[in-house]
């Protein structure tokens, strides 16, 4: 291949992911929708590693990482997954296409 192409195909992708998150933005109606009985985190608290050990959610409550965990596999966190990897359970946001709103872009506590 030559490096003309690699350039197009880095180009359609990034145009692709463009298009995407446009489209996420569209559908979410800009920003994460409220849903009735479950908080929302909106801040988080990271190590000196980024790892994230807490967070804050849209009443105050600040929770530490296993609290997160429960609380989300319970049902009671808005727009956030827990998934088995490594051997362990982990919070992360879900996949919704809007970068602004991963739990590792949130402002810090």
């Amino acid at each position: 291949m030559t490096s003309s192409n690699e350039k197009d195909f880095a180009r359609i992708y990034e145009e692709y992911k463009a298009n995407g998150e446009q489209q996420a933005i569209l559908e979410n109606g800009g920003e994460a929708q409220s849903i009735p009985g479950k908080e929302q985190i909106v801040a988080v608290r990271k190590n000196d590693d980024g790892d994230l050990i807490a967070f804050k959610t849209d009443t105050g409550r600040e929770l530490d990482y296993i609290t997160a965990l429960s609380e989300a596999k319970a049902g009671k966190l808005a727009h956030v997954d827990v998934f088995h990897k490594y051997g362990r359970d982990i919070l992360r946001s879900e996949p919704d296409g809007i970068k602004e709103n991963n739990l590792d872009n949130l402002p810090p506590f």
